[in-house]
């Protein structure tokens, strides 16, 4: 049975080495459980719509795991450095593995959105004490070597779930793709109780923050919700969305004065002051926003501009992912090994993503299979090196006993840029789309096509992925004349440059804040990497 463990006077844990590395194998292990989730969730999302009916909410079931997870990284993070990680890991991963059984059991769309939330807090209980685990079994000089590996748990995830997922739903069901989280579940927490150290920060006694957690939690949902169905669900002036963004600007201002008057805050405002942890929070913001120009569009690039199979685009998107786990491999090693030059290797690795980002942005319907591949493989080593560099950059600068808090609070940067982006993007693309549209359509197809038609065309690019869409259009325009065949393809020709035209401003947005990210990471300071923890009460102050 694992023993408590305390934290040595000089910061160092007294863990066996082969304990270290079970942990950590443990660790890798709940990483990969949750990030595959999400691959192979995603492959079978279309069949699971068209199961249970609701389209119409096919963005909810991701925006309820988005929100919930995010909102977790943050509590969890304060809540194990009081308590420590063991009893929340333990606990995250059975919420995890018992929404993935009430999941596959879902009949209605109401049901599944509700169980995915649920799955969501125990993701981010996950992914929080992952990350942080890291911190306490290796100190900052070491951190790199094995933040690179746990970025290549990802990259594995991304490689093998999509795959994965379809072949689940073909052959069995779309309920056991999640059903299979369970018996990896189970193992996991079966390891967890036995072999997983109980890291506990101190023997004092803590108040918990209760104003703080509430008012964070009302500064945040609202925002990812409104981040999440802006430009979707509704349009980015109506009063449910500006309401959310409001109502979460009150709640923010309430929560920066009640954690000023706290004793002990729910999250200390003063790590903010440390210049480190705050250019390296900004520069992973952008970096995120960046990233999910590239991931989430690059498919959509394939199918509708140069006419790849859905199953051709994704798995055009693996090479990007091995570039990822390449990239923060080897920058994870060198920052561990070439004595934590993190400010120059995240100069480099933006550099060489904005590079990738730019040639993605000069793509057209010539570009070779090929040329995109190559794009987008520097994209994603760029990314890579990025990926471990900041997260221990901030934990170098903070003292052991806010290591989580302050952790969770990269991750969540993360997921923030990641959710502004995306909502950036989509309003850019569709109105780039729209106006492209409506200029390249030749009049006579403007005079031909039902309005109601037209209008599903200006609106959804998409329809350049739906065979159907597209017959029942080529029909339309066949029964005007012997002239209805040439005018199906004029249309078809301006789709397909408009998609371009849209999808290269979208690249281009994403160059300017990776452009953001790069000036930003030179106001970073640089301080040596520590070779044990340290325990000074609060973060010192970088001048």
């Amino acid at each position: 049975m694992a023993r408590e463990v305390q934290l040595q006077p000089n910061g160092l844990r007294s863990l066996p080495r082969q304990q270290v590395i079970v942990t950590f194998v443990g660790v890798m292990l709940s990483m990969f459980l949750g990030s595959l989730d999400q691959t192979v969730v995603g492959t079978a999302m279309p069949r699971i719509i068209s199961d249970l009916g609701g389209f119409s909410r096919y963005t909810w079931v991701t925006t309820a795991y988005i929100v919930t997870s995010a909102v977790t990284i943050l509590i969890t993070g304060k809540l194990t450095d009081i308590y420590g990680r063991k009893l929340f890991y333990i606990s995250g991963l059975g919420i995890f593995v018992l929404a993935s059984f009430l999941c596959g059991l879902s009949n209605t769309m109401t049901q599944i959105i509700v169980f995915r939330g649920i799955q969501g807090i125990g993701a981010g209980v996950i992914m929080s004490n992952a990350i942080t685990t890291i911190g306490d079994l290796f100190p900052p000089a070491e951190r790199g070597k094995y933040q690179g590996l746990m970025s290549g748990v990802f990259g594995l995830s991304a490689i093998i779930g999509p795959t994965l997922g379809g072949f689940i739903t073909d052959s069995l069901s779309w309920h056991w793709v999640f059903f299979i989280n369970i018996p990896l579940g189970l193992l996991v927490i079966i390891l967890f109780i036995f072999l997983f150290p109980n890291f506990r920060p101190d023997a004092l006694k803590h108040n918990i923050d209760y104003l703080g957690f509430i008012l964070l939690l009302l500064t945040v949902a609202p925002s990812m919700l409104a981040l999440s169905w802006g430009g979707v669900e509704y349009a980015w002036s109506s009063p449910e969305i500006v309401g959310m963004f409001l109502f979460s600007a009150v709640m923010l201002a309430l929560f920066i004065v009640a954690e000023n008057g706290s004793k002990e805050p729910f999250i200390p405002l003063v790590l903010f002051k440390n210049r480190i942890v705050a250019v390296s929070e900004v520069v992973i913001f952008f970096t995120a926003f960046g990233m999910f120009g590239g991931i989430i569009f690059i498919p959509l690039f394939f199918q509708g501009v140069l006419g790849a199979t859905a199953t051709t685009s994704g798995s055009f998107l693996t090479p990007m992912m091995l570039g990822t786990v390449v990239g923060s491999f080897t920058s994870g090693q060198a920052l561990s090994r070439a004595g934590g030059h993190y400010r120059i290797q995240g100069a480099i690795g933006i550099a060489i993503m904005g590079l990738g980002l730019a040639l993605l942005s000069r793509m057209t319907a010539e570009t070779s299979y090929a040329g995109v591949m190559v794009n987008i493989v520097i994209t994603g080593f760029g990314l890579g090196i990025t990926m471990p560099l900041y997260t221990i950059a901030v934990q170098n600068a903070v003292p052991y006993n806010v290591l989580g808090v302050a952790t969770s609070s990269t991750a969540f940067s993360r997921s923030l840029g990641g959710s502004v982006g995306l909502a950036i993007f989509g309003s850019v693309m569709n109105n780039r789309f729209a106006a492209e549209f409506a200029d390249r359509l030749p009049s006579t197809a403007k005079a031909l096509i039902p309005p109601e038609q037209l209008a599903a065309l200006t609106h959804n690019p998409q329809v350049l992925v739906s065979t159907e869409t597209q017959g029942q259009l080529q029909t339309i325009l066949e029964q005007t004349g012997p002239e209805g065949t040439a005018l199906f393809r004029q249309v078809l020709q301006a789709l397909h440059q408009s998609l371009n035209s849209s999808l290269t401003q979208v690249f281009l947005f994403a160059l300017f804040a990776v452009c953001i990210a790069f000036l930003t990471n030179f106001f970073l300071k640089e301080i040596p990497l520590r070779r044990q923890h340290t325990l000074n009460p609060i973060p010192p102050k970088q001048k």
